[in-house]
């Protein structure tokens, strides 16, 4: 006969993946509340009728609101790291069409990573929220934009081995990539708007040409001279 204090196996997997539910309904439901009121404008109260649990079964779990929104924040820092990773593993290798193949990963590093619904949501909860609550950001500041930087500029350096670009600081060319990426994006998600896949991808042209024009092997990018004849 089972002992009557120790739960059922079937009962345990059960009360496990209700509690996993739970934990992601509220995260879901703080991060819609928190984008709207922001940090000091959102209630627990609000939060929980979002996520249909009751307030205090937010506070089992998180203990308090600044628990709660960094919890939100590491949740959408861990989903957005995927897909960044996901897009830097499509990184071209090789220097055969090195304007088009680093144009179509720029593209895909706006679309899926900057201009995506989790790097909007960051993005927001910082311009609003990082001057006032900057501890709230901490695992922002350690997870979010530096490992893009420091990825990339692992990729720039193989690519620059093999004679494709000529780079002597592959940090400050990691970071300039990027910035030359959001260049024509800036006003655009500022407001809240979402890029279409012809800005996207007009805003990634632009960006590879002017990088190439500062870091590629002149071969590449200078163009032909033209040999005048009979003067």
């Amino acid at each position: 006969m089972r002992n009557r204090a120790t739960p059922a196996k079937g009962t345990t997997g059960h009360t496990q993946r209700g509690q996993c539910a739970k934990r992601l309904s509220i995260l879901e439901a703080a991060a819609d509340v928190f984008c709207r009121q922001g940090f000091a404008g959102a209630s627990i109260d609000e939060i929980a009728a979002e996520a249909c649990v009751s307030r205090q079964t937010i506070y089992n779990h998180y203990r308090e609101k600044e628990t709660l929104f960094v919890a939100v924040v590491d949740d959408v820092i861990n989903r957005a790291n995927a897909m960044l990773f996901s897009v830097l593993s499509s990184f071209p290798e090789r220097a055969d069409n090195l304007e088009g193949d680093l144009t179509a990963f720029s593209f895909r590093l706006s679309k899926n990573c900057v201009c995506n619904h989790d790097g909007k949501f960051l993005r927001k909860l910082v311009q609003t929220e990082g001057e006032h609550y900057p501890h709230l950001f901490e695992s922002f500041r350690q997870q979010g934009p530096g490992k893009l930087t420091n990825a990339l500029s692992a990729l720039l350096a193989r690519l620059s081995q093999s004679g494709a670009l000529v780079i002597d600081d592959f940090d400050v060319a990691a970071r300039q990539f990027v910035a030359l990426g959001n260049a024509d994006l800036q006003l655009l998600t500022l407001f809240g708007a979402t890029p279409t896949d012809e800005q996207l991808e007009s805003a990634a042209r632009n960006a590879v040409r002017t990088f190439l024009r500062a870091y590629g092997r002149p071969a590449l990018t200078e163009p032909p001279q033209l040999t005048v004849i009979g003067v």
